[in-house]
């Protein structure tokens, strides 16, 4: 059987129909944290189109929701031809990550493999306002 190479092939149409789920927290009122390592993260450079390629670490402690880890798989992998910037694609991560689950707290790490001898790490908080 061959595939025609236009075709759109199943992952990247659940790439592209992917949004972030979440599920209810099972220990709401517990503080915990929840470490999640995503090391095939890549974009593309804004300026020259060349791949960017990084490991990104979220750190967050769920208040009433929690996201769903293939979920963030495919969005991540959502980001592979997106011409966006270091600096850009670490605050939209944490910009949907508070979106979907309004976490206590959240720490998006953004650690991008050396390009011409340039080694960049982008890291954005977020912490959610008190109820008092």
């Amino acid at each position: 059987m061959t595939q025609d190479a236009s075709e759109v092939k199943y992952g990247e149409r659940n790439i592209a129909e992917g949004s972030l789920i979440t599920f209810p927290n099972p220990r709401v009122g517990r503080r915990y944290d929840i470490n999640i390592t995503l090391p095939e993260f890549t974009c593309k450079c804004p300026f020259s189109g060349y791949p960017d390629f990084a490991t990104i670490y979220i750190t967050y402690i769920p208040d009433e929701r929690v996201v769903e880890l293939k979920a963030l798989k495919l969005y991540i992998n959502s980001y592979r031809d997106r011409y966006i910037s270091h600096e850009e694609s670490a605050n939209q991560i944490l910009d949907d990550m508070v979106a979907a689950c309004d976490p206590l707290e959240i720490t998006v790490k953004a650690d991008f493999a050396p390009r011409g001898n340039v080694h960049t790490i982008i890291e954005v908080r977020h912490q959610k306002a008190s109820a008092h």
